[in-house]
């Protein structure tokens, strides 16, 4: 099972530099996730697919399909139960 966090940020974003820390820790934690960073800015197209509206969302998928998702500044512990609940 893959387990994707996908984090949907724009570099003019002031709450996305807030919440850029927490995942990197949490990226040298999770070396069996992928993490990965959608510019909303250059990627619209993506954005539009998951229906991002506010930055920053964090989206938490597996192969079945989202799992969680987060609008705001997101804290470790509630990043951690979505990534266990799906299959991390």
């Amino acid at each position: 099972m893959t387990v994707r966090l996908k984090d949907f940020y724009a570099d003019w974003c002031g709450p996305c530099k807030t919440q850029d820390p927490i995942l990197e820790d949490l990226e040298g934690d999770y070396p069996d996730v992928s993490f990965e960073k959608v510019n909303v800015d250059e990627e619209q197209d993506v954005a539009n697919e998951y229906q991002v509206r506010s930055l920053p969302t964090l989206i938490v998928e597996n192969d079945d399909g989202v799992v969680d998702r987060f609008v705001g500044v997101t804290q470790r512990e509630d990043i951690e139960a979505a990534l266990a609940e799906a299959g991390a």
